[in-house]
């Protein structure tokens, strides 16, 4: 039986991809977390500290899918490097204004300058497709991908805490700056994998939202957002609930685990089922598991339910990336992966703000009733979208490139 995983990593530029992706990914795990940390340290004000960094992801949300628009336009190599000085620049300017206490409107508008920087996680996805578009490996890669990802988000917001609170109080979001720079610069020496610059047809111009079962996907996307924004939330109201606050940690692991080991699994998988029919079994199966957690007596139970809830997110998102191919035009897939990444991070800030209400009206447990409404509400988009995304992903794209 071939392995595909061996297959994926025998593709010149292959390993170069995935090593400098790792690098590229991390930082995006630790810069809010460590903005947090940086100004609590630094402050002690916590409103302070969620605002300015809630500034910085709202900006990267707003200001991304334009930017990969430019990106498909022009191509990684051409506008990659200024934004990301630019970018980069601000959130050392961020923190040097945190230490030496400027005022509270500066703090803000360096944050929202910072969020210029372009959706790694969009060029890295849209350099697998260069490699593999219309072929099985994409599946798997998307996979790896995912399992990066998780990854990404075990070891970053650890270890930006860490350093912010053990050396000093800007060397957490420091840190993450430095790993910056270093992984978009080896990412940009990775010339064999650099996406070609796509001219569109006429689908392909306008908003990519525009595209039909495109906002069906942003929108489940946002509602799985939903779902672990609130989770992790309500994770840590019930450790303190239960008096063992530091349980937290790991029974959060043990939910990424859970997708990390599902997404290796299922992309060595070569699944026969309509992307359309995959999409509402991955819906479902989120939904169905979103409500274990609620049914848990202690952190023991909650870690079990948790590590099967994890299961389903990471082959979900998978399908979700292969659905993104199959519906947006090549000359515009950056933009639509970022739209992607953008409705998780809403659905994850909504989520926290969500389950922080919830927990503070009804208890700890009752936060994850909100993981188990946005399950439902994911089940719901994906039924009404399903007949547009059927038809979407059957529908192809004419390539031409400059």
């Amino acid at each position: 039986m071939a392995n595909p995983y061996r297959e994926l990593f025998s593709t010149p530029g292959a390993i170069g991809l995935v090593m400098t992706s790792a690098i590229a990914r991390l930082p995006q795990a630790m810069i809010g977390i460590g903005l947090i940390t940086m100004l609590v340290q630094q402050t002690g004000l916590y409103w302070l500290a969620g605002a300015v960094a809630g500034t910085y992801t709202l900006a990267t949300a707003l200001i991304g899918p334009q930017v990969s628009k430019l990106v498909d336009r022009r191509g990684q190599r051409r506008v990659l490097p200024p934004l990301a000085a630019f970018s980069t620049s601000m959130l050392l300017a961020l923190i040097i204004a945190v230490y030496m206490s400027a005022p509270v409107p500066l703090l803000f508008i360096l944050a929202a300058l910072a969020g210029t920087m372009p959706s790694m996680p969009a060029m890295i996805r849209a350099r697998w497709i260069q490699l593999f578009r219309g072929k099985p490996q994409l599946h798997t890669a998307f996979s790896l991908d995912t399992v990066i990802t998780e990854l990404a988000f075990v070891i970053g917001p650890p270890l930006a805490i860490g350093l912010s609170i053990s050396v000093f109080a800007q060397a957490g979001p420091l840190a993450a700056v430095l790993l910056l720079m270093v992984g978009v610069t080896a990412f940009l020496m990775q010339r064999q994998t650099e996406p070609k610059v796509v001219v569109g047809t006429a689908r392909s111009t306008g908003s990519t939202l525009l595209i039909p079962g495109v906002p069906t996907i942003v929108l489940a996307l946002l509602a799985m957002g939903v779902i672990g924004g609130s989770v992790d939330v309500a994770v840590v109201a019930f450790a303190n609930a239960q008096g063992w606050p530091a349980s937290a940690s790991f029974i959060l692991a043990t939910y990424a685990l859970g997708s990390l080991i599902a997404g290796l699994t299922f992309g060595a998988l070569r699944v026969s089922i309509p992307i359309d029919q995959q999409f509402l079994i991955g819906s479902l199966v989120t939904a169905v598991t979103a409500v274990l957690p609620i049914l848990s007596p202690n952190v023991y139970v909650l870690s079990g339910m948790l590590f099967l809830a994890g299961m389903s997110f990471a082959p979900t998102m998978v399908i979700i990336m292969n659905l993104g191919t199959m519906i947006v035009p090549p000359s515009r897939i950056t933009e639509g992966f970022t739209w992607m990444s953008t409705g998780v991070s809403i659905g994850v800030a909504l989520g926290g703000v969500l389950a922080g209400l919830v927990i503070d009206a009804c208890g700890a447990q009752a936060g994850f009733g909100v993981a188990i409404v946005a399950g439902l509400a994911m089940v719901v988009i994906v039924l009404s979208g399903l007949r547009i995304l059927r038809t979407s992903s059957a529908t192809g794209h004419e390539i031409t490139f400059q």
